[in-house]
């Protein structure tokens, strides 16, 4: 992965975006939204990170936006203001082989020069890649939400990890 570049998501990341996310909602529980998002949403969701200061990072290969990454304040109120919660997704093709690991090693790093103090990544229990990826590059389980989502007829449970910046 040599050749991949992480860089600033533009506009015409947007299909490419919103095609990894929407894989991500129809067969997996990395998103529990329950229908796929139009490009018009993906397209507000982008802007409306930007506009808030955050960062919205794609990973691209010769040329194809293969991953995004993004964080917002992890609650809406002044007090949480210095702790940022992340949200990651990879192209099925390309997970497993670095993507994850430079788009959230760049997050970081963004959120550390923002003057974040922690960033926060909330997993499903049973998605074990993520947690694994997680804890490699510093993360740690802080909290578990048994059965507080639900998605394909099942309860699901949530797990929080954060690293302090």
């Amino acid at each position: 992965m040599a050749d991949l570049i992480i860089d600033r998501a533009q506009s015409s990341d947007v299909p490419a975006i919103t095609l990894i996310h929407n894989e991500a909602i129809t067969y997996t529980v990395a998103s529990w939204f329950d229908e796929p998002r139009s490009e018009a949403e993906v397209a507000r969701w982008i802007d409306d990170r930007v506009r808030a200061g955050h960062p919205f990072l794609v990973a691209r290969l010769d040329g194809q936006t293969v991953g995004f990454t993004s964080y917002g304040q992890f609650r809406p109120y002044p007090g949480y203001r210095h702790t940022a919660e992340l949200s990651i997704f990879v192209d099925a093709a390309y997970r497993r082989q670095g993507v994850g690991r430079r788009l959230i090693e760049a997050l970081v790093e963004h959120a550390r020069q923002a003057g974040m103090h922690s960033i926060v990544a909330g997993i499903e229990a049973s998605n074990e890649p993520s947690l694994e990826l997680h804890r490699r590059l510093g993360f740690v389980e802080v909290g578990r939400l048994p059965e507080v989502g639900r998605k394909f007829q099942r309860w699901l449970t949530l797990v929080f990890m954060q690293k302090m910046l």
